[in-house]
């Protein structure tokens, strides 16, 4: 297997508010040949939305909200751009859960709920540094 994420893929309760969201935070709909799915474009990886009910199905697992045990993080360049994501997120419609703050691994980070409650951490983090063009690196 190679060392990639093509699709994160989020369960959504309401697929036209999700992506209401996203277009508001700056992402573009792509491909729209998928009925019943939305597709945003992250760089090198993709970001799906799919009702929680047809996901769960798809996967053969219980549908519903999530429980939690997955976040999703967006790494920011320095500690400004997390208190200006966090801003647009909650001014697109999410819910501010965790302010921004210097956290006890040495970062600054704080979380948001997206409008299906999947939460989303902001940060910056200066022990991965981003390359020019966004991408993670994680030093050996």
């Amino acid at each position: 297997m190679e060392q990639r994420i093509s699709i994160v893929t989020l369960g959504t309760a309401d697929m036209a508010r999700s992506c209401a969201f996203w277009e508001a935070m700056g992402l573009q709909r792509r491909s729209r040949k998928s009925p019943g799915m939305a597709f945003f474009q992250l760089g090198g990886i993709a970001l799906g939305l799919y009702p929680f009910d047809k996901l769960a199905e798809d996967c053969h697992l219980p549908g519903g909200p999530p429980s939690g045990s997955v976040t999703l993080c967006y790494n920011a360049r320095d500690e400004a751009e997390v208190d200006a994501v966090l801003a647009a997120a909650v001014a697109a419609g999410a819910t501010l859960h965790v302010p921004a703050h210097k956290a006890f691994w040495g970062g600054y980070s704080g979380y948001f709920l997206d409008p299906d409650g999947h939460p989303w951490e902001i940060a910056f983090n200066p022990f991965f540094p981003l390359a020019d063009d966004g991408s993670l690196q994680i030093p050996a």
